[in-house]
């Protein structure tokens, strides 16, 4: 578990923070299950606005800690057992996990990657040329606990394909995931994007394989909390998910400045054994395309951070039913509306964006 040096408040960020400073009431401190397994700058999309020049947080009362995960898994047993206070939710292993115990109550409130970040990457000579070819193929994934297998199970459900015949093989990040793609231990690697450009930056050469049409168009990254959350902590989950937005918006329109802000208020996830600059630049080229799936799609018609619509969990609920190899699935859930909630969108949104995009711009370290 990584904690964060305090810094204590800055006061250059007050006219954007949504309301009065909370300085005499104590914190907040809201635990997140990262279930990337490391704090490293991948997240300044969330911890930019903890460091005291931008201060999206402690104005509402709130702050954030990491604790590190192995899986999805982990993660919602955490989130049940009060451990953390939320957490990633990814549908195709959520869903039918929910359905299977429904004294996991937990609801989705914040989407946090609004479009789709998972790939498809071989090596550039396979014969893989669409995601109908995955079907018993050695399927490369970062863990058997990564989200990977119901990404894959889900492309091949959507066409009509089983993958009764596939082999789930847990590569891990970066070398060892490159070598095993080199060295034919796997066939393909279902992965974030951002698990791909590491492959790519120790030399392996990658070939990216189209997702299938309709998996494609969903978001791929929610964050949920434990229902009984929204009444008890409602409060504090729109100032979270507020500092979530605009560190959102801020390090989208300038990656190096959250990059470096990360930095600061992590001095243990610094780069070691090379430069920064360097380091910046290895990161620059792993967020090139997760900077802009923070972002929703220009032709999204709901431009709310965060917000959700009740077709794509439609669409969630169907792909995990068919990924799950459960046709009840819709029928053991229930009502579709209890899975998410918009709940807490307006309020999260009730900052000047544009204000925050400019600050982004105009940031000097």
């Amino acid at each position: 578990m990584l904690r964060r040096r305090d810094f204590g408040l800055g006061l250059g960020a007050l006219g954007l923070a949504g309301g009065l400073p909370a300085l005499a009431q104590k914190l907040r401190v809201m635990k997140v299950a990262n279930t990337a397994a490391v704090n490293d700058p991948q997240q300044c999309f969330t911890t930019a606005g903890q460091h005291p020049k931008l201060n999206f947080y402690k104005p509402g009362g709130v702050d954030i800690e990491y604790v590190n995960m192995s899986s999805m898994t982990q993660a919602m047993q955490s989130l049940r057992a009060g451990h953390v206070d939320f957490g990633p939710a990814i549908p195709g292993i959520l869903l039918p996990a929910m359905a299977k115990d429904p004294t996991l109550d937990l609801v989705s409130v914040y989407k946090w990657l609004p479009r789709n970040a998972n790939v498809i990457v071989v090596k550039p000579a396979s014969g893989i040329r669409s995601a109908a070819d995955l079907a018993g193929k050695r399927i490369g994934v970062r863990s058997l606990g990564d989200t990977g297998i119901a990404v894959t199970r889900t492309m091949l459900a959507e066409l009509g394909l089983k993958d009764d015949k596939c082999e789930y093989i847990a590569i891990g990040d970066g070398a060892p995931a490159g070598a095993a793609i080199d060295n034919d231990r796997v066939d393909a690697m279902v992965a974030f994007d951002t698990a791909a450009a590491r492959i790519e930056l120790v030399g392996t050469r990658l070939r990216y394989v189209p997702l299938t049409p309709k998996f494609a168009q969903l978001g791929s990254g929610w964050i949920c909390v434990p229902r009984k959350s929204l009444k008890e902590d409602r409060a504090a989950l729109v100032a979270l998910f507020r500092g979530i937005a605009k560190s959102t918006i801020f390090s989208h329109h300038n990656l190096d400045a959250g990059i470096d802000l990360h930095w600061a208020v992590y001095p243990e996830s610094r780069p070691k054994g090379r430069t920064e600059d360097e380091a910046r630049k290895e990161l620059a080229f792993i967020l090139k395309d997760r900077k802009n799936s923070w972002m929703r799609r220009p032709d999204d018609p709901d431009q709310r951070m965060g917000a959700s619509s009740p077709a794509e969990w439609t669409a969630n609920i169907a792909m995990a039913a068919d990924s799950s190899k459960n046709p009840k699935l819709a029928e053991e859930l229930g009502d579709a509306s209890r899975l998410f909630t918009n709940e807490l969108i307006d309020e999260i949104n009730a900052f000047d964006k544009q204000a925050v995009v400019e600050m982004a711009k105009a940031f000097k370290a």
